[in-house]
Formats: C-alpha cells, structure tokens, sequence
C-alpha cells in the first residue's frame, strides 16, 4: 500500500453567465471545489506531541527576547497622534518657577510640553518652505519636515556627554479673559546649544589640523554657546520677538558660564544680520571670513560671534 493517498482533481466547465436575470452570450469558468488531501503514514500522536512541543518551545523563546529587549524610547515613537493641539496653554501657575522675561503681550521661557516643542518645530518648518509655497506638495512637506525635526529636537534636549540643548519659545502672554491654545500660542523660537570646543579650534567648525583621534577640551575657556533655528511667525514680526528671544537665550548662556556666543547666519539674509549686529554680535576674526571646515556652510552662511 502506497503511503500516500491522493484525491484527483476534476477539470473546470463552462457555464452561462446571468446578468439582471437574463443570459449573457459570454461564457464564464465554473470552478467545482475539490481538495487534494495528502496522509503520511508515517504520521503518529507521538509525532504530532513532538511538534506541538517545539512549537511550544519556540514561543516560549520568542517571549523570552521580546522581555529581554529594552523599550523604545518614548521620543521615538511620540507623534503627532499622541499630542493634543487643543490643549490650553499653561498658566504662570502650573508652569511655577521657570525663568522666564516679558516683554509687550509677550513671554520667552524655555519649552516644557511636548506640544510646544511640536509646535517650534511647525514653525521651523513654515520658515524653511515660507518663500517656497508655490511648489506641488508643500504642505506634506512641511509635515515631514516638522515631524523629524519634533523628534530632532528632543533628543537634542537631552543633556548628552556635557553637552546640553534648550529650546526657547515666545508665547502670547496669559490673559484673564480668554486662553490660547498652544498651537496659537507659541509665535517665535530658537535653539540655544551650550557646547565644548575640539582640541585646536579656536572657534566652532575650524579647520585644524587635529590628530588622528582627538579630543574634546572640556574646560571652562573652551566651552561656548551656540544659536540655530531662529524664526518668529509671520503675523507676529516685526514686535520685538526675535531680539527679545536672543536677549534671554544670551543671558541664559552667561548664566551657565558661557564668555562666547556663536550663531550662522545666511549671506542672503540681511535684515538678520543687521538684527544680530544690534544685539552685538560681530565677525570672530576682525570682520574677516574664517576658515570653515565645512566649505558649503562657508559659501552660504557668516559666523557671527558675541563676546559676554
């Protein structure tokens, strides 16, 4: 006896097929199920215990690396889903002690909510794509722009080998009235980086010629300051908001004991120049241009510094 045993399969017919009741001159393919079944002798309930016993086995395993490998961290996997843009600004009660300076309607602090970050980062992107909202998709764009650099953005916020991050907002300030949302609250941002020059630099981004493997000058005198990501929102320039900002993320640098402060700013852009030259900033070198280590950023942009 053949130790296995097969059930043929029957060849298709041809049937007419009905549309709204009447017949159609085509012809369809009428299918008749069939099953092909296929027994192995050789197959016992001790066999079948087996198998069951290293499926068992493989799922136990399977669980067991799913424990032991270590969650995701929560920036990663924030979205925009999980926030919520109607949330109300919070009151110079809930927010307590957080350094802050107000100035017309309006107050710079330090970000606190994941939604106020969310918000900087929209903001950066509407700025990146402000002259360029013309082009086929923009607003997806924008979108992705915002989402990576929301996720960006708070990992740079976390205090890294010394190195630290704050993002600083301006925000419309608190009325007895009537409360914003965040999302219509947050009207300006910037970054302000608090760093450590490499050895041999005497400015960020200097082309020196450093050893193979070089290090970091953790020192007070190699420590600087650093400011990116300037923008304020279209409807609210012009009030002071830029200037006000870059006053407070300076005095919070000096506060950390920051004596320099750098910023890069586009050729192009000559009202920001002449913004950043008021608040004091000047060329590092005697109103000359440095020797970048990265030749685009010398063609496109100026590095301006400000001594504290």
């Amino acid at each position: 006896m053949s130790p296995m045993s097969t059930i043929p399969i029957h060849r298709p017919e041809f049937g007419t097929l009905f549309f709204n009741g009447s017949p159609s001159p085509y012809k369809c393919l009428r299918v008749n199920s069939s099953w092909t079944m296929a027994m192995d002798s050789k197959f016992s309930p001790t066999k079948k215990n087996s198998i069951n016993n290293d499926y068992s086995m493989k799922k136990k395993e399977e669980l067991s690396r799913q424990l032991s490998t270590p969650p995701i961290s929560k920036v990663e996997t924030l979205n925009s889903n999980d926030l919520q843009f109607d949330r109300l600004q919070p009151s110079d009660q809930e927010l307590g002690r957080v350094n802050r300076v107000e100035f017309g309607q309006f107050v710079a602090r330090e970000a606190v909510l994941d939604e106020e970050y969310w918000t900087a980062a929209w903001l950066r992107a509407e700025s990146h794509w402000e002259n360029r909202s013309y082009e086929r998709y923009v607003d997806n764009y924008k979108r992705k722009f915002a989402e990576q650099e929301f996720h960006a953005l708070k990992r740079r916020c976390k205090v890294q080998n010394g190195d630290s991050c704050a993002c600083i907002i301006t925000v419309r300030k608190e009325q007895k009235n009537a409360k914003h949302s965040i999302l219509k609250s947050v009207v300006g941002t910037l970054d302000l980086n608090i760093r450590y020059l490499l050895q041999g630099e005497t400015y960020p981004g200097e082309r020196v010629k450093a050893p193979l493997f070089c290090c970091i000058n953790r020192t007070p005198p190699s420590r600087y300051g650093y400011i990116a990501n300037l923008c304020v929102i279209k409807s609210a320039r012009r009030q002071g908001i830029a200037s006000n900002m870059l006053s407070f993320a300076i005095g919070a640098a000096k506060s950390n004991g920051v004596t320099q402060v750098y910023v890069h700013v586009d050729k192009k852009n000559r009202p920001a120049q002449i913004l950043y030259q008021k608040m004091g900033f000047e060329f590092p070198c005697s109103s000359q241009m440095v020797e970048m280590a990265n030749s685009q950023l010398v063609e496109e942009t100026y590095l301006l510094r400000l001594q504290t």
